[in-house]
């Protein structure tokens, strides 16, 4: 018998006291964010809050009557780091029940920008796709952002901005770990008593989360990412709950997997580099393929061109930082030649 995909709704007990509930992304390819739900000895406190979406609520509501809960049952809501998928249904229920919701502090920058700019405008995306002299991708991303709704109420700063070290959680011991790269403010919440790990997008099953989409300035985000990852090996070996895929693997055995994937992705932007008369960042994008298909940069569609070129970027930068390769500005865009 098949088993049941991950991303199906429903609740489902995954250690003691714990409970992973798919929420519902549609039209987003990563089908559902895994939201989990700790039994405390206060009610219910939960890692991650999930999309606020139109059925978002009745979706959770439904799922936390399985194990006789309700989401005023809620006290606090843990968020590993602010991209949408995470944020922005955990301040929806705050508004409607009054739990305290908690943020990595190194996403207050983020917070700040979207309340400046009032709209979905990845404008930090913007800025980094022309430096790589994808000036149309760009202006197609500002196009199709601006065009989206946006609830500028979705984007109220949290009651806490956490700090690495221990959390005041009865029944729980969860400690927070900064592990920088895929946002400024990603954490991670380990569970020593029960040898788990709430990876949030730091650490993933089946795929690499994307690197520097978010809001604020660029700096280094995949050398960052990368020391993050470093930093799970210090650690004890904990089972990984992540955000997206399938609970149960060891998080040491996926963090050398990652370290190699992207290992493999230095190399082969090098060798791109190299091939190529005039290697500006989407040329060398164009020059890679992309997902676990290995599809070709031009069957992508505008959303995850951006976000290609960035990553693209992202490993280009490392290698120029490492010496491997020599970068030149012309006219706003960077051009990168092999030493």
């Amino acid at each position: 018998m098949t088993p049941a995909p991950w991303s199906e709704p429903g609740c489902f007990p995954v250690a003691d006291g714990i409970h992973r509930i798919p929420l519902q992304m549609p039209g987003d390819g990563l089908r559902a964010i895994n939201v989990y739900a700790l039994e405390t000895n206060s009610g219910l406190a939960l890692i991650d809050g999930g999309w606020h979406r139109e059925d978002t609520y009745d979706e959770l509501t439904r799922a936390l009557s399985a194990i006789g809960r309700a989401p005023d049952d809620i006290h606090d809501i843990y968020v590993t780091h602010v991209h949408r998928d995470h944020y922005t249904f955990a301040v929806e229920l705050r508004r409607r029940h009054g739990c305290r919701v908690h943020l990595g502090s190194g996403e207050m920058v983020g917070i700040e920008a979207i309340a400046r700019l009032g709209t979905n405008v990845p404008e930090s995306s913007l800025r980094e796709l022309n430096r790589a002299g994808a000036r149309r991708i760009a202006e197609r991303a500002y196009n199709d952002s601006v065009d989206e709704p946006f609830a500028a109420a979705d984007w109220e700063p949290p009651d806490t901005w956490l700090t690495e070290g221990p959390l005041l959680l009865a029944g729980h011991s969860l400690t927070a770990v900064h592990t920088p790269g895929h946002t400024k403010g990603h954490m991670v919440f380990q569970d020593t008593d029960r040898g788990v790990s709430y990876t949030g997008d730091h650490v993933l099953p089946t795929i690499t989360p994307s690197i520097g989409f978010e809001l604020g300035e660029w700096d280094l985000p995949l050398a960052k990412y990368i020391r993050s990852l470093e930093l799970m090996l210090d650690n004890h070996d904990h089972i990984m709950l992540p955000s997206h895929g399938n609970t149960g693997s060891g998080v040491h055995a996926r963090v050398h997997e990652l370290l190699a994937h992207h290992e493999r992705r230095f190399a082969a932007t090098i060798n791109a580099v190299d091939s190529l008369s005039t290697p500006t960042g989407l040329a060398v994008a164009q020059a890679l393929t992309w997902t676990r298909r290995e599809r070709p940069f031009d069957t992508l569609d505008n959303f995850n061109q951006m976000v290609a070129t960035c990553e693209t970027l992202a490993h280009l930068d490392v290698l120029a930082e490492r010496g491997r390769l020599n970068v030149e500005h012309r006219e706003g865009v960077d051009v990168f030649t092999v030493r």
